[in-house]
């Protein structure tokens, strides 16, 4: 069972948090700090005594605007130690996401937090230690899970976004192109753009019978929204709507065959 220190210096949130994490059985114990100077008090506390020692903690749900030092500046200090308890951020604000991934957090969780949302964070930070309720501290890991990729006749008409609490769907056909940010990918349609905790490779696997071709390490594109192809000076770019994406050396040649057999029907 998980062992979880909650900071958030908006102590009617700090509550409301603590009052989730406590009713989710596999949580042995939720403690609060309501800014970063306690926290880093408690963390350094837990550090000293080791993960399985009397003030251990597995896993911090961590605000991000805070007085004084932010969520990130914990998480960045935090990633200085040998053994430092898992991250995962709770925020209002969807735009540090890439930061937080780059920082190794095991989730970002928006506020306001849906009592759902906040138990599939739990579920995972339990897979990465390899416990399960009632598991003791000390448990052994489980073997990594391996989500098998999805055959192509089955692959979904619509992609769940989710932004402030609020789950949307998003028809693929919509999605003009797919951008790489970390561990997550920016999903851009004509009306603007999503985030999404899905790495660039599993989708350019799992939407290739849709028409989606990896034209970068950074993008994906929907080979029917290109409307334009230039080669200049030696390097490839493709006009897809308003943007100007650049297309690696090493898929140009492909794009270019496929677009040639896309005009010809």
């Amino acid at each position: 069972m998980l062992r979880v220190l909650a900071v958030d210096d908006e102590k009617p949130l700090l509550e409301e948090l603590l009052y989730l994490l406590r009713s989710d059985p596999r949580v042995l114990s939720a403690e609060g700090a309501s800014d970063a100077t306690e926290a880093l008090r408690r963390i350094t506390r837990a550090l000293e005594t080791g993960p399985d020692g009397a003030d251990g903690i597995d896993v911090v749900f961590l605000d991000i605007h805070m007085a004084g030092l932010t969520g990130l500046d914990i998480a960045r200090l935090l990633a200085g130690f040998a053994r430092p308890p898992l991250i995962v951020f709770v925020t209002a604000h969807e735009g540090f996401a890439v930061q937080a991934f780059d920082l190794k957090a095991m989730d970002y969780v928006l506020k306001p937090v849906r009592p759902e949302r906040l138990a599939e964070a739990v579920r995972r930070v339990c897979a990465q230690l390899g416990r399960a309720a009632g598991d003791p501290p000390a448990a052994a890991p489980a073997p990594a899970l391996t989500v098998p990729a999805q055959p192509a006749a089955e692959v979904p008409e619509q992609i769940a976004v989710e932004l402030g609490g609020v789950t949307r769907f998003v028809p693929i056909a919509d999605i003009a192109y797919v951008e790489a940010q970390g561990d997550y990918a920016r999903l851009h349609t004509g009306e603007g753009s999503h985030l999404v905790r899905i790495p660039l490779s599993t989708l350019e696997e799992r939407w290739a019978a849709r028409g989606f071709v990896r034209i970068h390490r950074r993008h994906l594109v929907a080979l029917g929204r290109i409307d334009e192809l230039r080669l200049d000076a030696g390097t490839t770019t493709v006009r897809v709507g308003s943007a100007e994406l650049q297309v690696s050396r090493r898929h140009a040649r492909e794009l270019r065959d496929l677009l040639m057999r896309q005009a010809m029907g």
